[in-house]
């Protein structure tokens, strides 16, 4: 049992902890130190990597969440935690899968000197989108790891 609490743990604190590092470190980084060309360049080579631990590291994180919901006590906080990983997991496979797609057809608009006003208005909305989905998906990430963590304490 403690090696896959250690697997479930390892996993939903890669997911999380990459989205944090990417939102708070390197994103901020890239488009303060690149010029903006550049920068979205490098953002949207990162993305299909970061997108895959998400995927990967939500789906485990997921299926262990839903294990240690039939096989262990407290089963109303795992019952949460797994709700909640699917619908981070959701938010993140529609950012990655249906979203990102799309802003990498209109990523250039960014770099045009006078972009198409309806293009650019659709970037900066897909933009959005995809931080809505992928900042929803850190908050339903963290309101899980502390469910986790109420599961886990002596005595609940």
């Amino acid at each position: 049992m403690t090696i896959v609490l250690f697997f479930y743990l390892l996993a939903l604190v890669c997911w999380l902890g990459g989205m944090v590092v990417f939102s708070a470190v390197i994103a901020p980084v890239v488009f303060t130190t690149l010029s903006r060309p550049d920068a979205g360049k490098l953002v949207a080579a990162i993305f299909p990597r970061y997108y895959v631990l998400g995927y990967i590291c939500g789906a485990i994180a997921l299926i262990l969440a839903i294990w240690f919901a039939l096989a262990r006590t407290n089963r109303a906080s795992w019952t949460l935690a797994a709700i909640l990983l699917a619908a981070a997991l959701g938010c993140t496979a529609y950012a990655g899968i249906v979203v990102r797609p799309q802003v990498d057809a209109i990523r250039t608009v960014t770099e045009e000197a006078n972009p198409d006003p309806a293009r650019h208005a659709e970037f900066d909305r897909l933009h959005h989108l995809s931080v809505m989905l992928n900042g929803g998906a850190m908050l339903l990430e963290t309101v899980a790891l502390m469910l986790s963590a109420v599961a886990l304490s002596p005595g609940t």
